[in-house]
């Protein structure tokens, strides 16, 4: 699987839904926000039910980055400055820095103070005030306060990763009232769950940056507060991180039982052969895997028989993400739809998923898969009333039942499938000149798929000689990591095989991914370059649903629209985490329900390790 994004969007608040509270809630503000005012946590409560409030600390936590925020890499890195759009940013840096508040892992989208103790919201839901924490501290012992947050806040609008910037937009200002009162201000109309969003961003020391440039790639580490601190920099081979062990908010009831390893690595490779060999060797200890080959195949090592390796199916509740070869729209030759579902009729999941995976994988058909959020039979009454105004705007297929790829007879070239693809390419005016397809205007149709990563292409290459078949020329581009994440910056590509995760609770996050403000706006994440102003309404519905039942039926209706666009050739999910662990780590006995929890709620066995002779 490619990159996922993670940790900054998890949904919000609206402004007609408040969480119950207690009398001290009452007089002392809220001490936790929720999407639509659940709260599972009283304010009192002692730690979350998904840690060990005994964990021991120490030991080392040493790994691979599995999903990416910012400008962070899979592949390389050669910044620690990870918010803005410059280089291509490395692993864990987002534990060195604190935010106002924190996610529940086993709620859909709450959060609860760390930073801040409370929080106030004004009548109109536009005006949230913080209380800080007066014992919050930088790693030089110096004190947080609400100018810190107002200048982290303001920054990362102004000069933010697009991600960033692009979904905050509507917070209007962010101003100190003092040391320890913080006033956010939104615009109205804002989404749902915009509060929340910023409520989680990283805070930055305003002393560190005022003789520094925000905006800079460096090989420094900024100036933080959070749990970890960094110590150890190899630019594209490894990053270690400490924990600080005067961590002013380590007995808060949002940290106990959490950051309990004494050191976190991360390792990097550009060969994920070279990884799994370097596992292998014991050079890393935890590991997630993407590739359903190795792990129904590769697994036969020696500490895998004598049990010093385990390998455990985690199951995974969120929604399974968007993973498939996002088709460039921007690019003439893509813009007709039926060119884009032809190109897609050539790829044979049922082969691909019985020769080369294993038949480890269902085939994904919808931008919600694994939730109640995907869009099925026909719309219902409660859809249609989001549908029906945009009726002349949308193709007629949006109202029968949702566009789901078609199932194919497993032989790697399903002649029914080609001809299909064949008829559309000729109603777009298609044409054949010794051969090659021609668009119209007698442009030939040429694609590269471009990747960083060798691993799809058992699964490209044969996608490939289908679009042969119907005279597409197609080629296969791979790049070093950099250049990868430069050229998708700049959406220099044809198509590229990547994934996005979301929470169960999508809110205005959704925007970078499918909005039309996003789809020219360099560094954001609509990779297909989706600009509709239907889907635009519909991505505002969904942030300004006021009810889990308006959110749901909102994303069904987006869903429809976005099947309907062949925007993608979606490839495949499977709902569990695939880990292979060194057997030397301790884990809750309950996991949280929306979050695998490791690193941050495991901790380092010493019994384990001194068995298996790793102490």
């Amino acid at each position: 699987m490619r990159a996922t994004r993670r940790g900054l969007v998890l949904g919000g608040l609206a402004a007609t839904a408040w969480p119950r509270r207690g009398r001290a809630a009452e007089e002392g503000g809220r001490h936790g926000l929720s999407s639509f005012g659940d709260l599972k946590y009283a304010a009192d409560f002692p730690h979350f039910d998904y840690v060990n409030p005994l964990a021991p600390k120490g030991g080392r936590f040493s790994g691979q980055i599995a999903s990416t925020i910012g400008n962070q890499s899979l592949g390389t890195f050669d910044t620690l400055n990870i918010y803005v759009l410059r280089g291509s940013g490395a692993a864990g840096i987002e534990f060195t820095f604190d935010s106002l508040m924190t996610r529940a892992l086993d709620e859909p989208d709450a959060i609860y103070g760390l930073l801040a103790r409370a929080v106030t919201v004004s009548p109109d839901g536009l005006t949230y005030s913080f209380d800080l924490r007066p014992q919050a501290r930088f790693h030089d012992g110096s004190r947080l306060t609400a100018r810190d947050v107002a200048f982290s806040l303001t920054v990362l609008r102004d000069k933010g990763h697009p991600e960033i910037a692009e979904t905050i937009r509507d917070m209007t200002e962010a101003r100190a009232e003092g040391d320890a009162r913080l006033v956010v201000t939104f615009a109205p109309g804002r989404a749902r769950d915009l509060p929340l969003i910023v409520a989680q961003l990283p805070v930055f020391s305003a002393a560190y940056y005022a003789t520094r440039e925000f905006e800079a790639s460096t090989l420094d580490a900024p100036l933080a507060s959070g749990p970890y601190r960094v110590v150890a920099v190899d630019p594209g081979r490894s990053i270690g991180l400490d924990r600080v062990p005067d961590y002013w908010g380590a007995d808060l009831p949002v940290s106990v039982g959490r950051h309990n390893f004494e050191t976190i690595r991360y390792e990097y490779f550009r060969d994920r052969t070279v990884a799994f060999e370097a596992f292998k060797s014991g050079a890393f200890t935890f590991r997630e895997e993407f590739t359903a080959r190795v792990w129904a195949t590769g697994y036969d090592f020696p500490a895998v028989a004598e049990g010093r390796v385990v390998r455990d199916l985690v199951p995974d509740a969120r929604p399974s993400g968007t993973q498939g070869w996002w088709i460039n729209t921007r690019r003439d030759k893509f813009k007709d739809p039926r060119v884009r579902e032809a190109i897609g009729l050539c790829f044979d999941f049922e082969w691909s998923n019985t020769n080369l995976m294993y038949g480890a994988y269902t085939r994904t058909a919808s931008f919600f898969e694994n939730s109640d959020l995907k869009a099925t039979g026909v719309p219902t009454a409660e859809e249609l009333a989001l549908l029906d105004p945009l009726r002349g705007a949308l193709p007629a297929e949006v109202f029968a039942e949702p566009w789901t790829p078609p199932v194919s007879d497993g032989s790697g070239q399903d002649r029914a499938l080609l001809k299909r693809a064949d008829i559309l390419l000729r109603e777009a005016g298609c044409t054949r000149v010794g051969g090659a397809l021609r668009l119209p205007g007698s442009e030939a149709l040429t694609i590269e798929f471009l990747d960083d990563d060798p691993v799809f292409q058992p699964v490209t290459q044969p996608f490939i000689r289908n679009l042969a078949l119907l005279g597409i020329r197609a080629s296969s581009r791979m790049v070093d990591p950099s250049q990868y994440q430069a050229r998708l910056k700049d959406f220099d590509f044809d198509l590229t095989a990547r994934r996005y995760s979301g929470g169960v609770t999508p809110g205005g996050d959704l925007r970078d991914l499918y909005g039309s403000r996003a789809a020219g706006t360099v560094g954001a994440n609509n990779l297909a370059g989706i600009a509709a102003p239907a889907i635009d309404t519909l991505l505002g519905a969904i942030a300004g649903a006021d009810s889990r039942a308006a959110l749901t039926t909102a994303c069904r209706a987006l869903d429809r629209v976005l099947r309907a666009g062949r925007y993608w050739v979606p490839m495949w999910y499977g709902a569990s985490h695939r880990l292979a662990l060194w057997d030397v780590y301790g884990r809750p006995a309950k996991a949280p329900r929306y979050d695998l929890g490791a690193p941050a709620t495991w901790w380092y066995d010493a019994d384990r390790a001194r068995r298996i002779g790793r102490e």
